[in-house]
């Protein structure tokens, strides 16, 4: 092999020639204690995708986790904030300042007590429902005009305290169910980046 043989097998990285053009942040809380929680689906999701695809979320800046690569011919940037979860916008708002990302090409994965286990719903824009990770979000951008994935976990029983259930592991009956819905949540991310998010609502919706 000459060297020009070498050089014709090294391909420049597309991701070091195209801008970022979308952010897509899992939530969850960082640490072995919170990681089988109801509350880390969002990080659980970017840990299927990244083992699918073959990309590990390791670089460590602006308070979070992240790598920098191309999915769907894409580059994406995805990020997993370890302000845990009720100061996720911190990392979020940090990370589209540095790269100018309008909140339209940031697409958050979380948690929602108001769907059923195993089920997932995707909106372009919206309120927090409730979730904390969301409204920090939401007040660090300045907008709610954002896609977003959300799996649900189930709403909590009589009795529970919100804080406790969203921190518990799931039954094992729930378990299957929302791993299942991670999986889709995978997919269904691969459908609005290539497709658009009207086509990944019609199919995942």
């Amino acid at each position: 092999m000459n060297i020009f043989d070498i050089f014709k097998r090294i391909e420049t990285p597309a991701a070091a020639v195209k801008p970022i053009e979308y952010i897509v942040a899992g939530l969850g809380n960082p640490g072995d204690k919170y990681s089988r929680s109801k509350h880390n689906v969002g990080f659980n999701t970017l840990d299927l995708l990244s083992s699918k695809q073959g990309f590990t979320i390791n670089h460590s800046k602006w308070n979070a986790l992240y790598t920098d690569t191309v999915f769907c011919g894409r580059r994406v940037l995805f990020v997993k904030p370890q302000t845990f979860m009720n100061n996720s916008g911190q990392a979020v708002r940090d990370i589209c300042d540095f790269y100018k990302i309008p909140p339209e090409k940031l697409i958050i994965i979380y948690d929602d007590i108001n769907l059923l286990p195993g089920c997932i719903r995707i909106r372009s824009k919206g309120s927090a429902g409730g979730h904390n990770g969301m409204k920090d979000i939401i007040f660090q951008l300045g907008s709610d005009n954002f896609p977003r994935i959300r799996i649900g976990v189930g709403e909590k029983p009589e009795g529970w305290d919100l804080a406790d259930w969203v921190l518990a592991p799931f039954s094992e009956d729930d378990g299957k169910k929302v791993s299942e819905a991670i999986s889709n949540a995978c997919d269904a991310l691969t459908v609005m980046l290539e497709s658009g998010i009207d086509a990944a609502m019609a199919k995942y919706n």
